[in-house]
């Protein structure tokens, strides 16, 4: 039995603020990082995103090696000293994050150990990392990280390690392409160091997953990269900013490509190079809402304007869907955005099913703020130097509103949240254009240029798979088969 190390921080900016997390997992005779995890986790409590980080460290733990025992070490007396059982966790927040904690590996294979900060360098540099791309609207990429350069003094031990490490957490959740070539090649010589392998791993790419690919499959490995999920993205609109892509044209595609550059990463393997027997997905049954009075007349319609009610063509839209999602029989469960034109096609829907429907408001539209009603016209006339800026970059919002890039960030932080809750079951997703947009885009791994690409009319169905190990599938996009 073979054993690592894990090492794992969190911090918040403001206690609760913007926060994060980083993890590393080190081979304990060559100090070698073998895998490397962070996360900008929204506003949050230090404590909440240390435990996170654990979590995080001891998930990549396992994806090595199921069977190892595991030294975690943490500068957070608090977290140690609860996960060892001597202090009693009494925060609501936290409760749950011990308890997927102390799930992970068996409680004989994990063993905690408080280590002061300045030895904690590694998770600490990874943590910070995560919260400044999150201040910048984005999230933690391996190919920017420097954190293992940064905290090498500071580990003890023989080893030294280096730049390549790739993230275990997000769309591709769980392993990375180093980290398994690590693997593939120390397994048979467990506690002999993984230093040579996991080197070899990092030549054929010095930052992260895209890179190491090849020497991964090359290795027997299975190659999971992530498709960051806080990316700038110029994702999808409401019905009236599809209209504003196209006719945005060459500025939305110019800052679509440059984006692109930017959120690059190698894709998952799937048909028969993905691994066997994954298991049954987390299915999310996205459905655009039926029409409203704004939506013939392509106006902006988020979540900061008059939430509209259904029209009558909106509501026989509805009674369609529901009679097709009836007849198919696999939802199981409804989650809806908060906006009442979305509550009341999902009430449809329910109504057919015998479900009842859950609110998650983090499936709401873009906050449009004063274009909300609006043409694109009327935008184009009135506020022409906002509307450059959004037509040129997804960070860009709309007159006090929303950008595109912090709408991915929430969507992505449902998305993770939502599969695991409903791990192996149909969820039907009654949302908006831009959640579903981001949505299949992550999910694909695509450029954000190809968000203009989709088209999603009202009462559409799309579907995405998620599977453990971290590969997602888009199944289907924009049926509208039931309105016909």
């Amino acid at each position: 039995m073979r054993e690592l190390i894990v090492e794992a921080d969190g911090g918040s900016r403001g206690n609760p603020g913007p926060a994060g997390y980083g993890a590393v997992v080190l081979d304990p005779v060559s100090g070698e990082p073998l895998v490397e995890a962070a996360e900008y986790i929204g506003v949050a409590t230090n404590n909440v995103a240390e435990y996170k980080g654990l979590v995080a460290g001891l998930k990549a733990a396992r994806e090595l090696a199921p069977e190892a025992t595991v030294r975690v070490r943490m500068d957070s007396k608090l977290v140690v000293e609860q996960m060892s059982g001597r202090w009693r966790i009494k925060h609501p927040d936290m409760k749950p994050l011990a308890a997927e904690a102390a799930r992970i590996f068996p409680p004989s294979q994990v063993t905690y150990e408080w280590i002061p900060r300045e030895r904690n360098k590694h998770a600490d540099r990874l943590a910070n990392e995560a919260m400044d791309a999150g201040k910048r609207g984005g999230q933690w990429q391996p190919s920017t990280s420097t954190a293992a350069l940064d905290a090498g003094g500071a580990r003890p031990g023989p080893g030294t390690p280096d730049a390549g490490a790739a993230r275990v957490v997000g769309d591709a959740a769980t392993g990375a392409a180093k980290a398994r070539a690590a693997l593939a090649g120390t397994a048979k010589t467990a506690g002999t160091g993984a230093a040579g392998t996991s080197g070899t791993a990092a030549t054929s790419g010095a930052a992260g997953a895209a890179g190491t690919a090849a020497a991964s499959g090359a290795a027997g490995a299975t190659v999971r990269a992530e498709t960051p999920t806080g990316a700038p993205v110029a994702s999808g609109t409401a019905p009236s900013a599809s209209s504003a892509a196209s006719a945005g044209g060459p500025h939305a595609a110019a800052a679509a490509s440059r984006d692109a550059g930017r959120t690059a990463t190698a894709a998952p393997p799937v048909g028969w190079a993905a691994t066997a027997d994954l298991g049954a997905p987390a299915t999310f049954v996205l459905l655009r809402h039926g029409e409203t009075a704004l939506t013939p007349e392509k106006r902006f319609s988020g979540s900061g304007g008059s939430d509209p009610d259904l029209s009558p063509v909106g509501r026989r839209q509805a009674d369609a869907v529901a009679a097709a999602l009836a007849a198919r029989g696999t939802v199981q469960e409804i989650v809806s955005s908060p906006l009442a034109r979305c509550r009341q096609t999902a009430a449809t829907v329910a109504a057919r099913l015998g479900l009842d429907v859950h609110v998650d408001d983090e499936l709401r539209e873009t906050d449009f703020g004063a274009w909300e009603g609006l043409t694109f016209a009327e935008v184009r006339e009135r506020y022409p130097d906002d509307m450059d800026a959004w037509l040129a970059s997804p960070d860009a919002a709309p007159t006090g509103g929303e950008s595109f890039a912090e709408v991915a960030l929430r969507v992505a932080a449902a998305r993770d949240r939502l599969t695991a809750r409903h791990a192996g079951r149909t969820v039907l997703l009654v949302t908006h254009v831009t959640p579903i947009k981001t949505l299949v885009r992550l999910a694909l791994g695509a450029p954000p240029e190809s968000l203009f690409r989709m088209e999603l009319s009202a009462a559409s169905v799309s579907a995405v798979a998620y599977y453990r190990d971290g590969n997602a599938s888009v199944r289907l996009l924009n049926d509208t088969s039931h309105l016909r």
